[in-house]
């Protein structure tokens, strides 16, 4: 039902009354937070155990993506229709569709040879948008690339979030919150029902 949909802890900045003033910290560069991302991924897709990757993938999950605010956004108007334990729920239950979805398409796109490449980036009102490729290894330098751009919040601190991410012009936000509604509907809009696919389609993805 969620086949792909879909990756939050802020840095926090302390500083005592006394403490020496520091240098203003540089700009951050949503391009190159997309080529450390790039690099992590790298690293990840090479441990052999599928626990400890999706371990991993998780840890990437809460450092790099707007958790709250992309689970919201996929919930909708459900979030009206759901108790605050079921929204919690609903909640855990895509993080965990996420990182087994996502750790899985990743780690076939990077162990399969495919290095990804940032080719351009601009802001907007809410962040910034990166634009990647993900090349395969061998021939030309566009041959078999997988377009996929990178939507990113700015946090008060200044630190960038993945919001969503557009594969091949597919919004992984958006095709959730339509992919949801689509199982709601046949449902009856029951968030009993609702919960009860979540929880088998989150099952699936695990099992791949």
């Amino acid at each position: 039902m969620l086949r792909r949909s879909l990756f939050s802890a802020a840095a926090i900045l302390l500083a005592g009354v006394s403490a020496p003033a520091l240098p203003a910290a540089a700009d951050p560069d949503p391009a190159a937070f997309i080529n450390d991302l790039g690099s992590q991924l790298q690293i990840v897709v090479m441990i052999s155990s599928p626990e400890q990757r999706r371990a991993e993938f998780r840890r990437l999950f809460h450092d790099d993506f707007d958790v709250p605010a992309l689970g919201r956004f996929v919930l909708g108007r459900f979030a009206r229709i759901l108790t605050l334990p079921q929204q919690q729920e609903f909640l855990a239950l895509f993080e965990n569709y996420v990182v087994a979805t996502y750790s899985s398409r990743l780690t076939e796109y990077v162990a399969g040879g495919v290095v990804p490449r940032v080719i351009g980036s601009r802001l907007d009102q809410d962040g910034a948008i990166v634009s990647s490729e993900f090349i395969r290894g061998k021939g030309p330098a566009n041959s078999g690339a997988i377009r996929v751009d990178w939507r990113l919040s700015r946090e008060r601190d200044g630190a960038y979030r993945i919001s969503d991410i557009v594969i091949g012009g597919l919004s992984m936000a958006a095709n959730g919150r339509t992919e949801l509604e689509g199982v709601a509907e046949r449902n009856g809009e029951q968030p009993a029902a609702i919960l009860a696919v979540m929880r088998q389609e989150t099952v699936n993805a695990m099992l791949r």
